[in-house]
């Protein structure tokens, strides 16, 4: 069984029908997006996904989407506190980083090119923030639990893509023969150890 949530509203939809573990969120600024966030349970048991789509995130009527994939004895757990807890802190680590450069704003490829980089920045902040407020949790023991992160932030043009561990972005791309997947992440499988702990962030420009 799954579920789609889609709906203009400034509340925040917890859709938890079953095992369903996904947040549908909108600014009430007269976002004028539409979106929707799916969660399909699979045989294993215990679904320890956690998805969000935060729509009016940030700037130029953005978009937040997360994917997180718990595992371990608590990974329910973690996932979704993750998943509660890393659109505020991302947004809040780039505001911070970003009043450095506000003086710089006539400069527009300069700006932009330094907002890229603040957004990263802000990105491996958040991630390493998170992980560590988990962890000083006294009431969960996450010391053999954990989740995956696909986090993607839509602003302007502009696709901030954050993944760590095998979740994946797909991005669906129109052509003449209709539309096309784009693999947006690399997963990061234990065959990997190199990479294994790596948390791979990368920005894009779409049309």
């Amino acid at each position: 069984m799954g579920n789609c949530g889609s709906s203009a509203s400034s509340e925040i939809h917890d859709i938890d029908y079953g095992h369903e573990r996904v947040v549908y969120y909108e600014e009430a600024d007269e976002v004028q997006k539409v979106g929707s966030v799916y969660s399909q349970p699979g045989s294993k048991g215990l679904n320890q996904d956690a998805g969000i789509l935060y729509q009016g995130y940030g700037e130029e009527n953005g978009a937040f989407c997360g994917v997180f994939d718990g595992h371990g004895k608590n990974g329910h757990i973690v996932s979704k506190l993750v998943r509660n807890r890393l659109p505020s802190l991302l947004l809040n680590q780039r505001n911070t980083l970003a009043k450095a450069i506000t003086g710089e704003r006539a400069d527009g490829d300069l700006f932009q090119s330094k907002q890229v980089i603040k957004w990263k920045e802000a990105c491996t902040s958040s991630f390493k923030l998170v992980d560590k407020e988990i962890k000083l949790l006294d009431n969960l023991d996450c010391s053999c639990s954990g989740t995956t992160a696909v986090a993607v932030v839509k602003q302007g043009d502009g696709l901030l893509i954050a993944n760590l561990g095998d979740s994946r972005a797909v991005l669906g791309a129109t052509t003449e023969d209709g539309i096309m997947a784009v693999q947006l992440t690399t997963d990061f499988k234990p065959e990997l150890p190199c990479k294994l702990l790596l948390l791979y962030i990368q920005f894009l420009f779409v049309a």
